[in-house]
């Protein structure tokens, strides 16, 4: 069906697992629909206590914000340090989730009378000096405390000079511990070792959110404050943007309770900043979905990072004044248009070497490097680059002898273990198993370019590296009801871990396509009585395998409602009879 390229190779379909005894019980139990039901079942869940808390959980069944290693030594660090007046400096990554997080801490801290600073790193910033700048921040300042949002984990020799100034420090992050932990007042991770805390996929500003809550706890408590002083529910705005925008697993509950309420708040429209820019993007705020923020929101907000300075982000997120507000967000949109005109030529470099170099993809790993790029935009590249190839991706922009790397990574092909295996030509190195950060010296590339190849080489085998289509349940024409859609609501919010199924079924073509767009194909298709119509992105160049009517074919899609009608997100389709040809089921099905 496609180009012989293998970035447009055919997915290999992979369809849903059976269990009929559990799909039953699930229906019978929760009276849901059989579809639903089935979707759980190809998503792993085993007990009604997982689907329950998946579907329905709310707001109090957060966790004991105390469940988390040390939060009690950085609960009473912050509470005196609000009784003596002392400044206190929060120092945030430059991402959405870093922004977002400094922004909820900075708002929360003022909110309870603290003299407050903030300060977030540059994108120009190597990470081993990224404390060393918050350190100087905070000197000026005279802050004796500062708490970092979304950064600091794999800073231990820098925050010990922090701590020889007298200056106490609390890591709030979420990122993979590399190194030795900080020596400093309390370390706020869900991912360190032997931490008891049961969600390990909070984001930098759900740390920051707990931190908040544990605060608000121990001062309510002890009667320092009255229960109503503080409404922990107006942060979740910047929690749900945050979480969004940093991938954050939307199948953990605990997350999906803080974006679904997080999305509520977001939709009063209450922050003045963000309420400015829905309106420059268009954003119809009864309608705001996770899709709607991580594709128009989070990129502007991320081009400050990449561009421009991160700090206006936080400005803008805190800002009280329309007028201002506006001007700001205006900015912020003329920042996302000068970044989409750097990343096309980027991307249009990439694209060109892999098209004259072949020889790039019969690696399981890309490793691409280049003098001409952006620095702040590798990270987008190196994203589209690993899905469309379906492998490890490192993109690495050098600058005056340094190279700054972005890698993503394949489900099959965790980054972390390779990168500390290759750490001895690296500067430095951190992130997640699937999304990291480096910084290599210029002469220590190639080396490092050929260790992380070979270890893809090792691991992975040619399906690892193949495009798959996870298959979550199989629907008739005559199922897809408004009734249908509204209780696939229960499985929002979507997201990373937690994607819009994906419903099959055969159907015929009861006329030829429609080319829309110049790019997109509409299909006209038929089950039973039934007639639907279908989009399929991308797909013109299709068109002449169906310009035939009463195909037969077999289709994946996303349901979704158009206006008045349900209409088909069309995601691949194989033609399983043409009655033009004699031969029947011309394309045989992966099953896997």
């Amino acid at each position: 069906m496609h180009s012989t390229t293998h970035a447009h190779e055919d997915p290999i379909w992979v369809y849903p697992p059976t269990d009929n005894e559990l799909k039953e019980s699930i229906v019978k139990e929760f009276k849901i629909h059989p579809v639903i039901a089935q979707i759980l079942v190809s998503r792993g869940f085993k007990s009604f206590q997982q689907i329950h808390d998946y579907l329905y959980a709310k707001l109090p069944e957060l966790h004991d914000p105390f469940l988390m290693a040390e939060m009690p030594q950085a609960v009473e660090r912050v509470c005196r340090a609000i009784r003596d007046h002392e400044n206190i400096l929060i120092y945030g990554d430059n991402d959405v989730d870093g922004m977002t997080g400094t922004t909820l801490l900075t708002e929360f801290l003022q909110d309870l009378g603290a003299n407050v600073f903030f300060y977030v790193s540059n994108r120009g910033t190597l990470r081993q000096s990224l404390i060393v700048e918050a350190l100087e921040y905070a000197l000026m300042n005279n802050c004796k405390l500062l708490i970092t949002v979304d950064c600091g984990i794999t800073a231990a020799v820098e925050i010990a000079k922090v701590a020889a100034q007298n200056v106490d420090v609390i890591i709030t992050d979420h990122h993979e511990p590399t190194d030795k932990i900080p020596h400093c007042v309390a370390t706020l991770n869900p991912k360190l070792v032997n931490n008891a805390y049961p969600n390990r996929d909070l984001t930098g500003v759900g740390v920051a959110f707990k931190l908040a809550h544990g605060i608000t706890n121990q001062l309510t408590s002890e009667g320092k404050i009255p229960p109503k002083k503080i409404d922990l529910k107006r942060y979740l705005d910047l929690v749900a943007l945050g979480t969004i925008s940093d991938m954050g697993s939307l199948s953990d509950t605990e997350n999906r309770i803080l974006v679904r309420y997080g999305l509520r708040q977001l939709r009063k429209g209450k922050r003045m900043g963000l309420s400015k820019l829905f309106s420059i993007c268009d954003v119809d705020l009864n309608d705001l979905t996770t899709f709607t923020i991580a594709s128009k929101i989070a990129p502007r907000l991320n081009s400050l990072g990449r561009i421009d300075d991160p700090r206006k982000g936080v400005q803008m997120l805190l800002v009280k004044n329309a007028d201002l507000a506006e001007k700001m967000a205006l900015e912020l949109d003329l920042n996302n248009i000068e970044r989409q005109k750097i990343e096309r030529t980027m991307s249009a470099d990439v694209d060109t070497t892999i098209h004259e170099t072949p020889a790039i993809l019969t690696n399981k790993a890309i490793v691409m490097v280049s003098d001409k790029w952006h620095p702040g935009v590798i990270a987008i590249i190196s994203t589209r680059i690993s899905k469309q190839y379906n492998r490890p991706t490192v993109m690495i922009a050098i600058d005056k002898g340094v190279g700054k790397g972005s890698v993503r990574s394949i489900r099959e092909f965790p980054l972390l273990p390779t990168l500390k295996q290759c750490s001895d030509y690296l500067i430095n190195f951190g992130g997640h198993d699937f999304a990291a950060g480096l910084t290599v010296k210029e002469e220590h590339i190639e080396r490092f370019k050929s260790q992380f190849i070979a270890a893809a080489n090792e691991q992975l085998n040619d399906a690892d590296v193949m495009s798959k289509l996870s298959l979550d349940a199989e629907i008739k024409f005559s199922e897809l009801t408004f009734d249908f859609m509204e209780s696939a609501r229960l499985l929002e919010p979507y997201g990373n871990e937690n994607p819009q199924p994906i419903l099959y079924c055969d159907a015929w073509q009861t006329w030829p396509p429609k080319i829309v767009g110049k790019t997109h194909l509409k299909l006209y298709l038929e089950q039973g009585d039934r007639v639907l119509e279908g989009v399929a992105l991308g797909k013109a160049s299709h068109s002449p395998q169906l310009r035939k009517k009463n195909l037969k074919l077999r289709i994946a899609f996303t349901p979704q409602i158009n206006k008045s009608s349900i209409q088909l997100l069309i995601r691949d389709f194989k033609i399983l009879e043409d009655p033009s040809n004699s031969q029947t089921d011309q394309i045989l099905d992966h099953n896997t």
